[in-house]
């Protein structure tokens, strides 16, 4: 099994007023580029920016405009449920790469995504630009009984999403795409549908009846791909369980599944970065606390590869 040590908590610099507490609760996608980690929440307009080697407090960047309820299920309702965040590299308009978020899909208000722009040094700068994802969503939904990604890669010119499923429909999945299209698509005011190159279907196993399912994943430089998953007691995309596991794996580049690790604690890891040394694989983690008054955690360890 594998141990995990905190880091820190995602409390932020309470900048915004808001009945809200001052941290991020439900962390959802994870990107860490130097001492900076970048974190969506599913919950929250904002990407929450972090330093990984000091507990200072973090700061929030404005994704969407608007204000979402205090009140837990209608913010639920209309939160627009960012799970995925990658990083992008240099591509027209964007000489320093981008940072891509976008929503699960799991319903039509879910399907939003944001594109912002990184300095030499990695860090945000300008506006966020609003995006409509349904160009890669769309076609998804005859696809699967249930939407709902989770997670994205960026390997060479692919961009990979990770299909994450559930109890009643345990339909994990890596879908790919030629990123250049989606790229045009995206800042496209009238994109046409774009259709997957492929979609693999993988089955991560059981705990106690409930399957392991895809939460977030990260590339490594060969190709291959670190994830996190967890196994939720629910049987649907819209309603949260009790995690009674959680675990790290590595898919090739080919899609295969080489290995399966589960952790000694069923933290709900819902973001994970990967940095390679050596045959050492270093990792950061972010966590769903689903409790609004929980903060997220930020959580480390390392495998042998």
């Amino acid at each position: 099994m594998i141990s995990l040590t905190k880091k820190r908590e995602l409390n932020i610099s309470a900048t915004i007023p808001s009945a809200q507490p001052s941290h991020i609760s439900a962390a959802s996608g994870l990107v860490c580029i130097g001492p900076i980690a970048y974190v969506v929440a599913d919950d929250e307009l904002h990407l929450g920016v972090f330093s990984t080697s000091v507990p200072e407090p973090g700061r929030l960047i404005r994704l969407f405009e608007g204000a979402l309820p205090d009140i837990k299920d209608e913010r639920k309702r209309q939160k627009p449920d960012l799970e995925a965040l990658v990083l992008v590299p240099a591509f027209q308009g964007f000489p320093h790469g981008a940072l891509l978020a976008f929503g699960s899909g799991s319903r039509p208000n879910r399907c939003r995504g944001a594109l912002l722009s990184l300095d030499r040094l990695g860090a945000v700068c300008g506006s966020s630009h609003e995006l409509d994802m349904s160009p890669i969503l769309g076609p998804l939904y005859d696809a699967f009984a249930e939407l709902n990604i989770e997670g994205a890669v960026v390997v060479g010119g692919e961009l990979r999403l990770f299909q994450r499923g559930n109890k009643r429909h345990p339909d994990n999945a890596i879908i790919r795409y030629p990123l250049s299209p989606v790229l045009d698509a995206l800042q496209s005011a009238h994109a046409d549908p774009i259709d997957p190159s492929a979609i693999n279907r993988l089955s991560l196993g059981l705990i106690e009846g409930v399957p392991f399912c895809f939460t977030d994943a990260a590339s490594m430089p060969n190709g291959d791909m670190v994830f996190c998953g967890v196994a939720e007691d629910t049987e649907d995309a819209y309603r949260d369980g009790p995690c009674i596991g959680a675990a790290i794996g590595i898919i090739g580049n080919d899609g295969h599944l080489f290995s399966l690790q589960q952790l000694d604690r069923p933290y709900k890891v819902e973001g994970i970065s990967a940095r390679l040394d050596g045959d050492r694989l270093d990792l950061l983690l972010v966590t769903d606390a689903d409790d609004p008054a929980m903060p997220a955690m930020l959580l480390s360890t390392s495998i042998a590869i």
